[in-house]
C-alpha cells in the first residue's frame, strides 16, 4: 500500500531499556526505508514532485470531512492533555485552514526545484570543469506537537527538495496527523514517487522519538518544532544534527522617532494576531522620550484585547494598573495574552536588553528615524530583524519561502525561517579529460 507504515508494538512484552524489541525494530525499519526512500527521491524528476503536490492539494480538498472528523477527535480530547487555548487554537482545523493548507501545496509547487542548482561554476588553469550543485540532504526526522499543519508544509517542503521525511506529531494531534499523512501518502505512487518518501511515525510512545534519533546512518537530520522541552530534549538525545530553536522571545522597540499609530497597530498584531506562536511579540521596549504619552495610548489599546501588561517601575509610574514585573518575566516566552513592558533610555539599551534577554528569534523597530533604523539592523543579532512591521512576518510563506519547516535560531547551517534551500547541502563536481595531480 502507498504510504504504508510499521506499526509498533507499545506493550510491556519484551521490553528492554528505552523501549519494547518491537519498537526498537519497527523504528529501524522505519529508518531504513526512509534511507531507500531519500535514494529514490534523489533521482525523482521535478514533474514528479510538482505532480504530487497538486495530487495532493486537491486530496486534501476532496478529503476535508475525513481530516475534520478526525481532527474534532483530537479537539474533543484536548482538555483531559491539559491544552491550554493558544495550544487548541494550534490544533484546530476547520474548512478554511484545509483551504490553506492545500493552498501552501500549490505555494511550494509554484517554487523553483532547488535540486541541480549550479551554486558556482568555473574553469581550472589545468582544464578542469568544476561546479557546486545543490542536492538533497537525504533522510529529514521531523518532529512537532500539536500543530497538524506542520504534517503538511513539513511533507511538501521534504518531497520537492528530494528529501524523505518521517513525521512524528504529538499525541494531541494523533488522529489528524493519520489522516492528513493517510491522505498525502496515498498520492506518492501515483505521482511516480516512492512511498517511503513521507512516512508517519504511528505510534504515541515517546521512546520511538529516542529511537529514531539513535540511528544516525539512516537519519542526516531532526527537526523539532515544539516547546523548548521537546526541543532541549532532542537536542540531548540525538546523534545526528538537529536545526532548532528554543524560544521565540521576540521583542518590539518602539523609537522615540515613531509613529504612535502605526506602533500600536505594530503592537497589536505582533501580541494578539496569535499569541501562540514563535514569533508573537513577548516585550515591549519603549523610549523614555515618548513614554509619557505613547504608554497609556498602547496600553488601552492592548488591555482592551485582554493583554496582561507587565511593566518594570519607570512603565508602572506611567501606567500604574500593570502588574509589577518579575525578573524571569524578561526571559520568558508566553505564548499567551500577556507582554513585558520597559522603558529604555536609548536605541542602545533596547539592543543591549534584546541580546541579554532575547532569544535570537525576531526583533522589530518602529521608527521614523533611518539612522536609528540601520543602528537597529545592525546591532540586533537575531534570525529575523524587521522594520516598521509586525514581528508575525518572521514567517516561511510571509517571505516567500512558499512554506517553511521551522524557523531556525542557529547560524549553521541555516537562519531564520527554513524552506527548499535550506534543505539542501551541496556537493562539487568535477570533470576532467585526463588530468592528474602533481
Amino acid at each position: 500500500m502507498s504510504g504504508q507504515v510499521i506499526e509498533a508494538s507499545t506493550g510491556a512484552k519484551g521490553m528492554t531499556g528505552s523501549g519494547s524489541v518491537e519498537l526498537e525494530a519497527a523504528c529501524r525499519t522505519l529508518a531504513a526505508q526512509a534511507r531507500t526512500g531519500a535514494r529514490q527521491m534523489a533521482l525523482a524528476r521535478g514533474s514528479a514532485k510538482n505532480d504530487w503536490l497538486a495530487r495532493a492539494a486537491a486530496a486534501l480538498r476532496a478529503r476535508s470531512a475525513e481530516i475534520l472528523e478526525a481532527n474534532a477527535r483530537d479537539v474533543a480530547a484536548a482538555p483531559g492533555l491539559g491544552l491550554n487555548a493558544a495550544a487548541v487554537d494550534r490544533l484546530s482545523l476547520d474548512a478554511r485552514r484545509i483551504d490553506e493548507l492545500a493552498g501552501s501545496l500549490l505555494q511550494v509547487l509554484a517554487l523553483p526545484d532547488p535540486i541541480g542548482e549550479v551554486v558556482s561554476a568555473s574553469r581550472r588553469p589545468n582544464g578542469l570543469e568544476v561546479s557546486q550543485v545543490r542536492v538533497p540532504l537525504g533522510v529529514i526526522f521531523m518532529i512537532y506537537e500539536s500543530r497538524p499543519n506542520v504534517t503538511v508544509d513539513a511533507a511538501a517542503l521534504c518531497v520537492k527538495s528530494g528529501n524523505a521525511v518521517i513525521l512524528r506529531g504529538g499525541k494531541e494531534a494523533i488522529h489528524s496527523n493519520r489522516a492528513l499523512h493517510r491522505i498525502l501518502a496515498d498520492e506518492l505512487e501515483a505521482s511516480g514517487l516512492p512511498e517511503h518518501a513521507v512516512q508517519l511515525v504511528p505510534t504515541i510512545d515517546r521512546a520511538a522519538v529516542g529511537l529514531l534519533l539513535g540511528l544516525p546512518e539512516f537519519i542526516d537530520l531532526a527537526i523539532p518544532r515544539g516547546g523548548e522541552s521537546l526541543i532541549r530534549r532532542v537536542v540531548a538525545e540525538a546523534r545526528m544534527p538537529v536545526m532548532k530553536h528554543y524560544q521565540g522571545i521576540c521583542a518590539v522597540y518602539v523609537d522615540a522617532a515613531a509613529d504612535p499609530e502605526m506602533a500600536i497597530r505594530i503592537i497589536l498584531n505582533s501580541k494578539v494576531q496569535r499569541p501562540g506562536v514563535c514569533n508573537a511579540a513577548e516585550t515591549l521596549l519603549v523610549h523614555r522620550e515618548i513614554a509619557p504619552e505613547f504608554l497609556p495610548r498602547a496600553a488601552k489599546a492592548l488591555m482592551g484585547v485582554g493583554v496582561e501588561l507587565r511593566g518594570d517601575a519607570t512603565a508602572r509610574s506611567i501606567v500604574p494598573s500593570m502588574t509589577p514585573a518579575q525578573p524571569a518575566d524578561w526571559d520568558t516566552e508566553f505564548l499567551d495574552k500577556i507582554l513585558a513592558v520597559k522603558v529604555v533610555d536609548s536605541i542602545g539599551q533596547a539592543i543591549e536588553h534584546i541580546g541579554t534577554h532575547g532569544s535570537a528569534h525576531t526583533e522589530t523597530i518602529v521608527t521614523g528615524d533611518l539612522a536609528a533604523a540601520r543602528s537597529f539592523v545592525a546591532g540586533v543579532d537575531s534570525s529575523a530583524v524587521i522594520v516598521n512591521a509586525s514581528t508575525r512576518f518572521n514567517d516561511g510563506g510571509q517571505l516567500g519561502l512558499g512554506a517553511e519547516i521551522g524557523i531556525s535560531t542557529d547560524k549553521y547551517h541555516a537562519r531564520g525561517p527554513c524552506g527548499l534551500r535550506e534543505l539542501t547541502s551541496t556537493k562539487w563536481i568535477v570533470f576532467g579529460d585526463g588530468q592528474v595531480r602533481t
